[in-house]
């Protein structure tokens, strides 16, 4: 519309006025309002941002109204030819809204009252403006309401209202969530502030609602190590997701509630986008639980120390009847006994498990960091693990020694420092499962690192591990329950075991797994450095050194003291063996005899008579027992 105005007023200005007629004439000022219309809607369609669309479209409807009242003021009002552009604009003056209706209403009014002024107002006039003006206007807001809504008819403001709606039905539904859920749900930002506090969160640390919003988190969910200690920002969990953003699960911090009172509580805190975004942290009180687990935990200690002496009598008992030199029993007699013996084993190895889960759980696990070599130290493990894995018919392969190559192979050095009993029962528990779980082909070890860790892989191509399980897998007595795993036995201590003296050693373990195509578990461990490593053995060397001179001043101060001080108790039969002999996995049937051999040789070499012994009740135990002999044994994790 607005170039037709530019062409015409062009025709005028070249073929002049006569030719073409007054009426049709376009002055200066509609030429100068068409023109900028028109380079407006040029530009706007080449290029305009989205969120401008509506307001330069408006001011576009404005400059072409305005042009079109300029052209009929110009050429005789409401005679002009140009009335019809009029109407048009009219039309579309509801697609704006008010925005674009109350202006035109506007002027038709000015120009009526102006007419009705200058005395110029007559019933034809009036005809007119309601047939130009009235009648179009109304008509335009019957065709545009229903699309404009009375609103901008903006897709962009369409869209946002609505998305608006939509999140808050969502967060309506989500906050009906959040509040009937019975675990404490708190939201942090990113700046520690608490935005969303539940109802159970109220509940459990006893801040209302009202008082915690808008207060750093530290004030609302007051957390306490196990030493009753604060939490600094290194150990705050909440901190560490904002900064990782990584969710953390733990069940080792106790709160601190509004009316000062400690509870111990389960915690997951997730990140919420982006890292520093913001965390939701969902809690529930477990202090109960707790409890509970100590006294089952006291429990197991106490039954498991209780019954692990008389097992190690009978143990010691099947060892002797098994010697030939301490008794004569025919080859059925010896295989009841060999079952017997391995049953005691295995019940012997249980009650050791549960000795090591609690002393973990207590914190009374001992912790005898030494020097070693981590590759030579696996390897002497893999080499008392290599006839288990033949007799199963499978390859037991040592990647960084590998015994089935006669070329020189290099083996890297990684050092640490750590309790090697604790290395010796992770590794062996870990190689011992994957010959357990491996029905045919291969289970190949291998130790990698960088400067700060080492790294031991345990791969197997065993039943694999179902997906749903991963998570539970080294939790305290858990065990995967199909169809494969059914006939292989376990407590389903031993994983758990490997958690705790991975932690303890300030380590980590973790496994990947697919279902019937194998499982990899890692230990990663921290490693020091050959020139920190050498510092460490000199050390160990003079404190051994010392050690050696201290016993070789013991050793000569016990020759010159009367034989009466180291003196045996001599004894006829085996009844006393219980009070000498340790487990029988530390020590064979045979050493057993030739202990018991040994005492009464020296018995008949004093001439002392032999003495009957009665057999051992509990009344007369203790004092049978000698007391300046014994055997220490070290079993696995003692």
């Amino acid at each position: 519309m607005s170039a037709a105005v530019i062409a015409l007023y062009f025709w005028t200005y070249f073929n002049g006025t006569p030719n073409i007629g007054k009426s049709l004439v376009v002055d200066i000022p509609a030429f100068f309002l068409a023109s900028i219309t028109a380079f407006i809607c040029f530009v706007s369609y080449l290029w305009i941002p989205k969120k401008i669309i509506f307001p330069v479209t408006l001011v576009i409807y404005w400059l072409l109204a305005t042009t079109a009242a300029t052209l009929i003021i110009s050429t005789g009002g409401t005679s002009s030819p140009f009335i019809a552009l009029w109407i048009i604009v009219v039309i579309f003056a509801s697609v704006f809204g008010l925005w674009g209706s109350l202006p035109i209403l506007i002027v038709v009014s000015v120009f009526t009252a102006n007419q009705y002024m200058i005395g110029n107002f007559k019933v034809g006039q009036m005809v007119v403006i309601a047939l130009t003006s009235i009648l179009p206007l109304i008509g335009s807001v019957i065709i545009w309401h229903d699309k404009s809504a009375n609103e901008e008819l903006d897709s962009d403001s369409r869209n946002y209202r609505d998305l608006a709606n939509e999140l808050s039905d969502v967060t309506s539904k989500s906050e009906v969530v959040i509040n009937a859920i019975g675990d404490g749900v708190i939201a942090v930002d990113g700046q520690g502030i608490v935005r969303l506090i539940n109802p159970a969160a109220q509940r459990i640390i006893g801040w209302g609602k009202q008082d915690a919003l808008a207060l750093n988190y530290k004030s609302v969910l007051q957390l306490i190590n196990q030493k009753g200690e604060p939490l600094d920002t290194i150990n705050d969990p909440i901190q560490q997701v904002l900064n990782i953003n990584q969710q953390i699960r733990t069940n080792d911090f106790t709160a601190i509630t509004k009316g000062d009172k400690k509870i111990a509580i389960s915690l997951v805190v997730s990140p919420v986008s982006e890292a520093g975004s913001g965390v939701i942290a969902v809690f529930h009180d477990i202090t109960k639980e707790k409890a509970e687990e100590h006294g089952q935990a006291e429990f197991i200690s106490t039954a498991s120390h209780e019954m692990r002496t008389p097992v190690a009598s009978i143990e010691g008992y099947l060892g002797l009847a098994l010697n030939p030199q301490t008794a004569t029993i025919d080859a059925r007699a010896r295989d009841f006994i060999l079952k017997a013996h391995e049953s005691a084993e295995h019940l012997g190895h249980l009650f050791q498990d549960l000795l090591d889960v609690s002393r973990a759980d207590d914190g009374r696990l001992s912790n005898k960091p030494k020097v070693v070599d981590i590759v030579t130290f696996v390897h002497s493990i893999i080499q008392g693990l290599e006839q288990k894995a033949n007799d199963k018919g499978l390859r037991l392969v040592y990647k960084p020694m590998p015994d089935d190559t006669k070329e020189r192979h290099l083996a890297p050095v990684y050092y640490v420092n750590l309790d090697n009993d604790h290395i010796r029962e992770l590794v062996n528990n870990l190689i011992e499962n994957a010959v357990k779980y491996t029905l045919t082909g291969e289970v190949v070890v291998d130790v990698s690192g960088d400067d700060d860790q080492v790294i031991i892989s345990i791969k197997d191509s065993g039943i694999g591990i179902p997906i749903e399980d991963m998570p539970h897998l080294f939790q305290k007595f858990y065990r995967v329950d199909n169809k494969d795993t059914r006939e292989i036995g376990g407590t389903g201590l031993g994983l758990y075991i490997c958690r705790r003296l991975a932690e303890i050693m300030g380590g980590r373990i973790w496994a990947e797994s697919v279902r019937n195509k194998g499982s990899t578990f890692f230990v990663e461990l921290p490693r020091i450095s050959s020139k920190e490593a050498n510092r460490l053995l000199e050390q160990e060397a003079v404190k051994a050194k010392q050690e050696i001179n201290k016993t070789a001043v013991a050793q000569s101060d016990l020759a010159v003291a009367p034989q009466a001080t180291i003196s045996l108790q001599p004894t006829s039969t085996p009844d006393t063996a219980k009070n000498f002999v340790p487990r029988s996995n530390s020590l064979t049937a045979e050493q057993i005899a030739a202990y018991v051999s040994r005492q009464r040789a020296l018995a008949q070499q004093q001439a002392v008579p032999p003495r009957a012994t009665p057999p051992q009740t509990p009344a007369n135990q203790a004092s049978t027992r000698p007391q300046s002999v014994s055997v220490p044994v070290r079993g696995p994790g003692q």
